[in-house]
C-alpha cells in the first residue's frame, strides 16, 4: 500500500484540508499523519477525512504535537529521559495520539522511543564526519566507532528498560482500540533501540500482536554507511516482525529524506524482503520538489505495481 507523509509540506499551511490538497495533486490518496501538526490544523484534516478525500494509513507520533512546544519536534519528550516528567508528557501524549489515529481508522503509530545520552558530536556526527572525508577505512575511523559502540552498550540498559516498560503500558490502549505500535528504526546510533536492542525488543514482543518493526530505509542506509549494519541483511532478519516503512532516498553519505528513486538506494533488491501489501510510505524533506515527486511516484508505479 503507497502512503504519503504530511512532514512534506506541513509547514507550508496554517490550515489542515491545504495540506490534504496538495498531497491529492501529487497521485497519492492515502496519507500518513505525521509529527509536527499544530493542534489547529487538525479541523481541517478531519474535514478531509469525513468527506472522503483521502485514507489514512497510519500516524506518527505525537499527532497532534503538544501545545507548548512551538516547532515540529518528535523528540521533545522521550520515554528513556532521566526527567519523570518528560516520560509521563511522552505517555500522555502516546495515548492521545491513538485515539486520534482511530478516528482516522489508522491502523498503526509510529513510535519513537528515546536515546542515550550521548553528545551526538562526539560519535554519530563525528563518524559521519569522517567517512564524508573519505577515512572510513582507516583505523582511526575504526578505532573511534568500536569506542563509540562500547560506550553505548556501557550505558544503555536503563534507557532500553524504560522503553520497553512505556511500550508495556502503551500495547494495553493500542489492543483496545486495535492500533498496532510501530517500533521505528532510527537513524542516530545513540538513539534507542539500537539495532541489538530491536531484535530484544521485538522478541520481547512476539506474543504482543500490538508491537511490532518499523523500516526507515533512509535511516537504516545512514548506519548502512557508518558501516554499523549491512542493509539487504538486516531487513532480511527484521521482516518477520515487519509492520510497514518509510520511503526515501539518500545521497552519500547522510543526506536522507529524499526522493525514492534519485539516490544510492536499490529498492529494486531490498523490497524483496517485504510483503507489497505492508504500507510504503513516502516520507519527504520538505524541499524536495512536487514535479520530482510526480515523476519518481510514475516511475516507482512501473517498477513496482504490486506495492499500489
Amino acid at each position: 500500500m503507497l502512503s504519503f507523509s504530511t512532514c512534506w509540506n506541513n509547514s507550508r499551511h496554517s490550515e489542515g484540508e491545504e495540506i490534504i490538497d496538495e498531497i491529492l495533486e501529487l497521485g497519492f490518496n492515502t496519507m500518513e499523519l505525521s509529527h509536527g501538526m499544530t493542534i489547529s490544523k487538525l479541523p481541517g484534516i478531519q474535514r478531509a477525512y469525513k468527506e472522503n478525500k483521502f485514507r489514512c494509513s497510519g500516524v506518527h507520533n505525537y499527532f497532534p504535537s503538544p501545545v507548548e512546544v512551538m516547532i515540529d519536534a518528535p523528540d521533545a519528550y522521550e520515554f528513556s529521559s532521566h526527567r519523570a516528567y518528560d516520560r509521563e508528557r511522552a505517555m500522555e501524549m502516546s495515548l492521545r495520539t491513538l485515539e486520534i489515529a482511530a478516528e482516522f481508522n489508522a491502523s498503526y503509530v509510529v513510535m519513537h522511543m528515546g536515546s542515550v545520552p550521548m553528545p551526538s558530536k562526539k560519535w554519530t556526527k563525528k563518524l559521519t564526519a569522517m567517512v564524508r572525508e573519505g577515512k572510513q577505512l582507516t583505523k582511526e575511523y575504526a578505532k573511534t566507532k568500536i569506542a563509540f559502540v562500547k560506550k553505548r552498550e556501557k550505558i544503555a540498559p536503563l534507557y532500553y528498560q524504560r522503553a520497553i516498560e512505556a511500550l508495556e503500558q502503551l500495547s494495553e490502549k493500542a489492543a483496545e482500540l486495535e492500533i498496532r505500535l510501530a517500533v521505528e528504526s532510527r537513524s542516530r546510533f545513540e538513539d534507542v533501540p539500537s539495532e541489538n536492542e530491536m531484535i530484544s525488543l521485538q522478541e520481547h514482543f512476539k506474543d504482543n500482536p500490538w508491537v511490532g518493526y518499523w523500516h526507515d530505509f533512509g535511516h537504516v542506509q545512514l548506519k548502512h554507511n557508518l558501516g554499523l549494519l549491512n542493509h539487504d541483511q538486516w531487513l532480511e532478519k527484521m521482516s518477520p516482525y515487519l509492520i510497514g516503512c518509510h520511503v526515501h532516498d539518500v545521497y552519500w553519505p547522510e543526506r536522507d529524506h529524499r526522493v525514492p528513486l534519485t539516490g544510492e538506494l536499490n529498492f529494486k533488491n531490498l523490497l524483496r524482503h517485504i510483503d507489497p501489501c505492508k504500507p510504503f510510505v513516502w516520507e519527504l524533506s520538505p524541499t524536495r520538489k512536487a514535479e520530482q515527486i510526480r515523476e519518481a511516484l510514475a516511475v516507482w508505479k512501473a517498477m513496482f505495481p504490486e506495492t499500489l
